[in-house]
């Protein structure tokens, strides 16, 4: 999967390549979320953290594809903004430490078999405190007969998942998803945490 996410990144445009994600910008310009310590989880070519660094937030982007990191570094120059990059794995996370106060996933977590979701949550913790909202963005719709076939296909997030997962750490609030018949996906959704344990 890495060696996928490393050629794709370093010789195309990768499909969710673009600006911020519209329920961030949501969050950010409503004021629900303030300028603080933050962390974008699975940032990719940069778009979340950029956008974060302009509205003053201090920002660590993490990704596990270096080619991904080359092209955040140089987007976050190009913008005059000062973000911390980094490529680590974050079902074992060695170069990032400490605790941030808002947490950015769009995409990541979705993206990993059932076993990495659990060290995914162990890293999650160790890097949220008690305070410490979590924007989770993923696809959610149970998977078609098919899918089940394909090699290498991450399930999406179940009915229930997320407060299976996350809900013995976290209040969880839903804030936007999509269900639909035709199209991809077919489903998805955000939700916005705070941890409180």
């Amino acid at each position: 999967m890495k060696v996928f996410y490393d050629v794709g990144y370093r010789y195309f445009r990768m499909p969710w390549e673009g600006g911020p994600r519209p329920e961030l910008v949501e969050l950010v310009e409503s004021g629900r979320i303030q300028p603080c310590q933050a962390i974008d989880l699975g940032c990719g070519t940069g778009s979340n953290a950029i956008y974060l660094a302009q509205h003053g937030f201090d920002i660590t982007g993490v990704d596990f594809a270096s080619a991904a990191i080359t092209k955040a570094r140089r987007r976050a120059a190009s913008a005059g903004v000062s973000v911390s990059f980094a490529v680590d794995d974050l079902t074992h996370l060695r170069g990032v430490s400490g605790t941030f106060d808002f947490l950015v996933d769009y995409g990541t977590f979705d993206d990993l078999t059932p076993d990495d979701r659990d060290r995914y949550l162990k890293t999650l913790l160790a890097l949220s405190h008690v305070g410490s909202r979590y924007l989770l963005w993923c696809f959610e719709y149970e998977m078609r007969w098919w899918e089940h076939f394909i090699p290498f296909f991450p399930p999406p997030l179940a009915d229930g998942e997320p407060q299976r997962r996350f809900g013995s750490h976290f209040a969880i609030e839903r804030i936007a998803g999509e269900q639909r018949r035709a199209g991809w996906p077919p489903g998805w959704a955000a939700y916005l945490m705070m941890r409180r344990t």
